[in-house]
């Protein structure tokens, strides 16, 4: 039966698994070895996160060691994962999954509850987001892996060296906000505030000079200019030298030879 779920609760799943032949690996006995999920609600990350290694029942192969590091070695003491199972569900239960490329995730996550007997499909507990299809809509013929993805909307993937669960989980999440125009951390409030404000201001003086610019400037005749010019030394005469006009705009007019 499937359960209710609550789209504003959002888990952002990533997995590395023993193997990489793409749709078919988990047919071939392969397994989920490493588990990343972070959650957000209502486009916010909530700080939960969720990141468990997996010791499998077959060696990983080198291909995949290449693709994400992790080596046999690296998970022999880790619990197997009808151990860790029930964590597991219990995290994703009732939220949507926001999965690139979710057929391949799903397909291993089936895999594991069906091979450990846990009688449950990712579908039943799970809204499934496949976040490669968005932006397959989003940016049509275009390269749409998360490296592509973090280039074209300058979301920082300099840590992915290798391919990780947590850190691609979380970089998954930044890519799907800015993809879908949402909100990327906790002060994006004050930040579109400032940046409103920035904005607005730039556009108001933006406007104060194309107003200023539409202004015709007249000019002032010789006439004008020598009257004015007299109108000051009389402010002058009348202060006894104390016209701060003169004194500061027009310094030649402070000689008493000018002036009186």
């Amino acid at each position: 039966m499937t359960m209710n779920i609550d789209t504003n609760r959002q888990i952002v799943l990533d997995t590395e698994t023993t193997g990489m032949n793409e749709f078919g690996a988990h047919y071939e006995g392969h397994c989920i070895i490493e588990i990343g999920a972070v959650e957000m609600i209502n486009r916010r990350f909530t700080g939960r996160k969720l990141h468990l290694y997996i010791k499998p029942d077959r060696p990983v192969d080198p291909e995949a060691i290449k693709v994400h590091g992790i080596t046999d070695d690296d998970l022999k003491d880790k619990p197997d994962f009808n151990a860790v199972a029930q964590e597991f569900i219990d995290f994703i239960s009732g939220a949507e999954l926001l999965i690139h490329n979710a057929p391949f995730d799903v397909g291993f996550m089936d895999y594991e509850f069906r091979k450990h007997h846990l009688n449950i499909k990712t579908d039943d507990i799970c809204l499934v987001t496949d976040t490669l299809q968005l932006a397959r809509k989003q940016y049509p013929g275009k390269r749409n892996g998360l490296d592509a993805l973090c280039d074209r909307l300058n979301i920082d993937n300099s840590k992915r060296t290798l391919h990780g669960a947590l850190l691609d989980a979380e970089i998954l999440g930044d890519v799907y906000l800015a993809m879908t125009g949402g909100q990327k951390n906790l002060f994006d409030d004050v930040e579109n505030d400032n940046q409103n404000n920035v904005l607005n201001t730039a556009q108001q003086t933006k406007s104060a000079v194309n107003i200023r610019q539409d202004l015709p400037v007249l000019m002032l005749t010789e006439d004008e200019i020598q009257a004015h010019q007299d109108y000051i030394k009389l402010i002058n005469k009348k202060s006894k030298d104390n016209c701060l006009w003169v004194k500061r705009l027009n310094p030649s007019l402070e000689s008493p030879e000018t002036v009186h």
